[in-house]
């Protein structure tokens, strides 16, 4: 753990028209929550994407043929170059908006959880197996209660 505020430099893009997408505000304090007391500093890139773009980067570097939620590509520097480079998310938003409503969940809210459910994976950690999984969404829940949300789970 870390103290002090992060210091988070947000890149975030558009891949499709903003028209009920959250603003790139909302996708900074999400993850500014999600990394808060976990990274000093650190710069990160998310990508709002169509179900195409979505696709076909799944196909691309997981092998997965559908457009998934959220991917999260963490920075690979090479050896010896410090900086503060956390990498990127993509957030497919036609998978994001049919979950919420399949869900009952409030669009925002899964915005939210999907941003920090991202930002945990580029800070290392992981939901491989039954124990790594229920400490990642113990954690999920405390940062989006820390935002007002709802347990997403």
């Amino acid at each position: 753990m870390t103290k002090g505020p992060v210091q988070l430099d947000v890149g975030v893009s558009y891949g499709l028209p903003r028209k009920g997408l959250p603003s790139a505000a909302s996708f900074r304090k999400w993850a500014a929550a999600a990394a808060e007391g976990r990274i000093r500093r650190a710069d990160l890139a998310i990508r709002l994407v169509d179900a195409k773009e979505g696709r076909a980067l799944n196909r691309h570097y997981r092998g997965k043929d559908y457009a998934t939620n959220v991917l999260s590509f963490p920075a690979d520097l090479p050896e010896g170059v410090d900086l503060p480079l956390l990498g990127d998310l993509v957030i497919c938003a036609p998978v994001v908006a049919k979950e919420a409503q399949d869900q009952g969940k409030p669009l925002a809210a899964h915005y939210a959880h999907l941003t920090v459910h991202g930002v945990l994976h580029l800070l290392g950690l992981d939901h491989e197996d039954e124990r790594e999984a229920e400490a990642m969404e113990q954690l999920e829940r405390e940062i989006l209660a820390g935002l007002g949300l709802p347990d997403p789970y």
